[in-house]
């Protein structure tokens, strides 16, 4: 088969944040291992199920790495035996896990993916659930997850796209402010009388105590940072009006 693989993921999802590990994933792990000619690919295929398996990873990249397999040849009877002779050697549950996804590759069944799950799938930290306690502060949907416990209080932020915060200030008497951390996806971050400043992956924002700002997705991206806030003296948030339809809509 003189198939040549080829692979962007890296680039498209880490190229900015980590541009050297796309350089690896894409050229080197792709580029070059998977386009090797002394095994074949129905057979590099099977190794890298086997490994992943024997990992216990079964998420998103076992299903890819599924699909690949079934693309290049293996049958549902060949990744049935190659699930079972494995099991033996990496242990049984792993194998139920596997089987659940293979057999839904193998019989068409697999369900596409919600751009939530995709987005989870982006970024390290867990999404959590809808924010609901702040959610009359909020155009759209968030969701709230907790990274960090009480000491130092550390919450990942997502935001469906299009969804954002009021304008709000964090005051304090010393210190206070905020800082957020990008981790996923693609959004904004606004101070009152200034431009709107774009945030993707690696953006470190660090918002002053008394500045009147708000933060959100894009229209097109789901996004999420994290937030913690600057130990200060009284400490308080005070939440404004939102941000207008008019003024988000001449964001690109």
């Amino acid at each position: 088969m003189n198939e040549k693989i080829v692979q962007t993921a890296g680039r498209e999802k880490l190229g900015e944040f980590a541009p050297e590990f796309a350089h690896y994933n894409d050229d080197v792990l792709f580029g070059e291992n998977w386009n090797n000619k002394d095994i074949d690919l129905k057979t590099r295929c099977i190794v890298t199920v086997v490994a992943l398996m024997s990992s216990g990873i079964t998420d998103s990249s076992l299903i890819y790495h599924l699909q690949n397999a079934k693309s290049h040849g293996v049958t549902k009877a060949e990744i049935s035996a190659i699930i079972t002779h494995t099991a033996f050697y990496a242990g049984w549950p792993k194998a139920w896990a596997v089987f659940n996804m293979a057999k839904e590759v193998w019989s068409g069944e697999i369900a596409p993916q919600s751009e939530k799950e995709k987005h989870q799938n982006d970024i390290f930290f867990p999404i959590g659930a809808p924010n609901d306690a702040f959610a009359k502060y909020f155009k759209g949907q968030s969701y709230l997850a907790p990274v960090a416990g009480a000491d130092f209080p550390i919450f990942n932020v997502t935001f469906e796209p299009a969804c954002r915060n009021n304008w709000h200030i964090h005051h304090a008497k010393t210190g206070g402010g905020q800082v957020l951390i990008c981790v996923g996806g693609r959004g904004y971050y606004q101070e009152w009388g200034k431009d709107a400043q774009e945030l993707t992956p690696g953006t470190i924002i660090t918002i002053p105590e008394g500045v009147k700002h708000w933060h959100g997705a894009a229209k097109d991206s789901w996004f999420s940072h994290l937030a913690f806030d600057i130990p200060g003296t009284d400490a308080s948030n005070e939440w404004l009006e939102p941000v207008s339809d008019e003024e988000y809509d001449k964001l690109k």
